[in-house]
């Protein structure tokens, strides 16, 4: 009697101890696994994993070359950013609504990370006709920003808003419709890695989303050494 109930009790028995041991497996290679950030290919920022042995690697959206200048005269081109992680945002020195609110989020980016050579914050001024070097630079003074961390960039409308539109996406589907004689203002935070690819988008004026893209700025730091 006793060896016909172990007959059926010892199977059950062996069957919950391999699920056990199922289970406590996938857990450890859960956290043994790094968490990583998606890639953004088109304007409705669909999130896409795309592994290197993946061959879309290769066609993963960049971000187009350009070349402008700063607040100290220096030229910053796409090239000359890669290999650093940076957020890119758009605004206008002059701006009384949503500039300052971004100004003052992106203050927390720079605090964060300030003096991380491989971290960078860009934003694009859409109305590079008033914001001369000059008036960028003093911009930069009086907000305490720091230029070797921080570019405020100037150069050609055309160039600035195709880039805004169709590089960075910053106004979504929306932009895509739109040329330079439409004014470009948009609270976007875009994320960009070493290889000018981007990562993650925020809003710029949402307390919230500035804690979350520091979070992504370190995932991203550490996926990247």
């Amino acid at each position: 009697m006793v060896l016909s109930r172990l007959k059926y009790v010892c199977p059950s028995i062996i069957n919950r101890y391999r699920m056990a041991i199922c289970l406590i497996l996938f857990f450890v290679s859960c956290m043994h696994k790094k968490e990583t950030l998606p890639f953004y290919n088109s304007a409705d920022f669909t999130a896409s994993w795309i592994d290197q042995s993946d061959s879309a690697y290769n066609q993963i959206h960049r971000i187009d070359t350009f070349s402008l200048l700063d607040q100290s005269g220096n030229t910053i081109t796409r090239d000359s950013l890669e290999g650093h992680i940076y957020v890119a945002n758009f605004f206008f020195t002059s701006c009384p609504g949503i500039c300052p609110i971004m100004e003052h989020n992106l203050e927390q980016v720079q605090t964060t990370f300030i003096g991380n050579p491989h971290v960078r914050i860009i934003s694009f001024s859409v109305m590079p006709e008033v914001d001369s070097v000059k008036r960028l630079k003093e911009y930069a003074e009086l907000h305490h920003i720091h230029q070797d961390q921080w570019h405020l960039l100037t150069g050609n409308r055309n160039q600035i808003y195709t880039l805004g539109r169709t590089s960075f996406f910053s106004e979504r589907k929306a932009g895509l419709l739109k040329d330079s004689t439409a004014f470009l203002h948009t609270e976007s935070l875009l994320l960009i890695d070493s290889k000018s690819r981007i990562r993650g988008i925020y809003n710029a004026t949402d307390t919230n989303h500035i804690r979350r893209v520091i979070s992504d700025m370190h995932l991203l730091l550490e996926e990247e050494q």
